[in-house]
């Protein structure tokens, strides 16, 4: 599957030896790669259906200074849909109130009926995008419903329900980011740890420093950030994910497909 990564500070920072560390991983996550610096409610995107270390574009990015508060990297390893760019992560979409929503996602949908009516709305073919576009039909019926806009809690509380019920029988690792608020979740042992110092958060699928106070995230509870803190802790589920034979078998044929 896919590795993930986040930077989340109160100030904006750089962040270029994470992410060579980071994008170090590609050789075994060879499908894709992304890059999302989120600045005034604005996605600055770069992605490419390339292996990371193989891509002339990711290399001038970062022969520069990636300076941001809310930086978010993602190396593909497809488990559902073609190696083509609009299946690489971060995806982004705007609600009907124009506000931007970003995600990047590790793991796979095995069971989840309710997107399968995205795959014809969606630019690509994979089913982390239908996720976002499920969020964003939530958010569009909620404020519909309430007739103004959501608050930051209420925004928090519903992807807590949603990514709650989304978990069942599925890995469901995301990074989520909505202008104001980033979104943690890891529902899969040893899968997903936190750096927590003066710089701020870093989250990724793997430690990336010699730090020893890297921890393991916690399982199967949504977490909200805002500045390098913890603002908001969702409620604890039981639906952690552990990969079954059936779930290995059927990850297996899919990348056999694809080398075929």
């Amino acid at each position: 599957m896919c590795e993930i990564f986040c930077f989340n500070s109160d100030k904006p920072k750089q962040v270029n030896e994470c992410l060579e560390c980071f994008y170090n991983h590609s050789e075994n996550h060879p499908h894709g790669w992304g890059l999302a610096n989120m600045q005034n409610n604005k996605a600055m995107i770069d992605k490419e259906p390339v292996k990371a270390s193989c891509s002339q574009h990711l290399k001038d990015i970062l022969s520069n200074p990636v300076v941001g508060k809310n930086v978010f990297a993602h190396i593909r390893l497809a488990t559902v849909g073609e190696i083509i760019s609009p299946n690489c992560h971060p995806f982004t979409e705007a609600d009907d109130n124009n506000r931007s929503w970003m995600l990047i996602h590790n793991g796979t949908i095995f069971d989840y009926p309710e997107l399968d009516k995205y795959k014809d709305k969606e630019n690509g073919d994979t089913d982390s995008e239908r996720i976002l576009l499920f969020i964003i039909d939530k958010i569009n019926e909620f404020e519909a419903e309430k007739g103004s806009l959501s608050t930051i809690r209420e925004r928090f509380n519903l992807l807590d329900n949603l990514i709650t019920d989304l978990s069942k029988n599925n890995k469901v690792n995301l990074m989520i980011y909505d202008g104001d608020l980033t979104y943690i979740h890891s529902n899969m042992k040893d899968s997903l740890f936190y750096l927590k110092n003066d710089e701020g958060f870093l989250i990724a699928s793997t430690p990336l420093t010699d730090d020893e106070n890297w921890k393991p995230v916690e399982l199967n509870k949504l977490f909200g950030l805002i500045d390098g803190n913890i603002i908001f802790e969702g409620k604890r589920h039981d639906n952690e994910f552990i990969l079954i034979p059936e779930y290995e078998k059927a990850i297996e044929e899919f990348q056999e497909s694809l080398r075929d």
